[in-house]
């Protein structure tokens, strides 16, 4: 398959996938269950064609492609796909699916309009690690389960202005929100998923780059950055659990470090002086 039939293949893909978006918000401003279902099987497509790119990468790359910005952007936006659709099945909760399929295509549409990028020649020396992979892999997969954590949590304070402003009844829109209760319970979970695999990915990749990189600094931008990240989610549980972080503060400090994250993700690996992304 040619490089051009690609790219034209991946614009259809994301022309799917904002259509399904469209049916979507039909639904939720008129409470239209056939506009949902078409939706649903307009992102299914779609994440039907990005697992078959995915598999071609794999098939041409000839190894997991995650290991440049380019390819991360990728997966990522793949995951997020995959928990909407997981969501709309087991979940079955309307407006936390809409947003996270928003969140979903705008990393889509910027890996289109990305450059491509190849990972550096001494990644390729380096696959006989297997370290290496698990540490990209889970590092991104906690992202995706902090990107949950941030869609529950915007949902979360939506919902409290509406329940002060007593609007729950003056449209349907709000009726398909989840409840309070239900919201911090998905913003505890999701938390709970996602600081576990990026203490798992830091370890794994501070041992990787330590029998790997020769003059590695413990001091370097990317590795502060993502320690913070997660000692900071580790006290943002901790604080809820005694009682001491909840309602708005719980959800904005949610709101916060998600986008410390994004900055993490993004600046932290430009500034790195041995991070494999650039």
């Amino acid at each position: 398959m040619t490089e051009t039939m690609m790219i034209r293949l991946y614009e259809v893909m994301v022309i799917l996938y904002a259509i399904g978006i469209v049916f979507y918000f039909m639904d939720y401003l008129y409470k239209y269950v056939k506009a949902r279902r078409i939706a649903f099987w307009f992102v299914c497509v779609a994440w039907t064609m990005q697992t078959i790119f995915f598999v071609l990468f794999i098939i041409e790359l000839k190894r997991f492609p995650i290991l440049s910005l380019f390819e991360g952007i990728y997966f990522y936006a793949w995951l997020l796909t995959t928990l909407s659709i997981a969501l709309h099945c087991i979940a079955r909760v309307d407006m936390p699916v809409f947003f996270v399929n928003v969140l979903s295509f705008v990393f889509v549409t910027i890996h289109l309009f990305a450059p491509a990028e190849k990972a550096q020649p001494m990644v390729g020396e380096s696959l006989v690690s297997e370290m290496l992979f698990i540490h990209i892999s889970f590092a991104i997969m906690s992202y995706a389960a902090f990107s949950l954590t941030f869609v529950f949590a915007i949902l979360y304070l939506i919902l409290y202005r509406i329940l002060k402003e007593k609007k729950v009844g003056s449209s349907t829109i709000w009726t398909r929100l989840p409840s309070l209760q239900q919201t911090t319970s998905w913003m505890n979970n999701s938390t709970l998923v996602g600081v576990p695999l990026l203490f798992i990915s830091l370890i794994l990749g501070l041992e990787w780059a330590l029998m790997t990189l020769d003059g590695l600094s413990v001091f370097d931008i990317k590795i502060i950055g993502s320690f913070v990240i997660m000692v900071l989610y580790l006290i943002i549980l901790l604080l809820h659990r005694s009682g001491k972080l909840v309602g708005t503060m719980y959800a904005w400090v949610h709101v916060y470090a998600f986008l410390l994250t994004v900055i993490n993700f993004f600046l932290g690996n430009k500034l790195s002086n041995f991070h494999l992304w650039y």
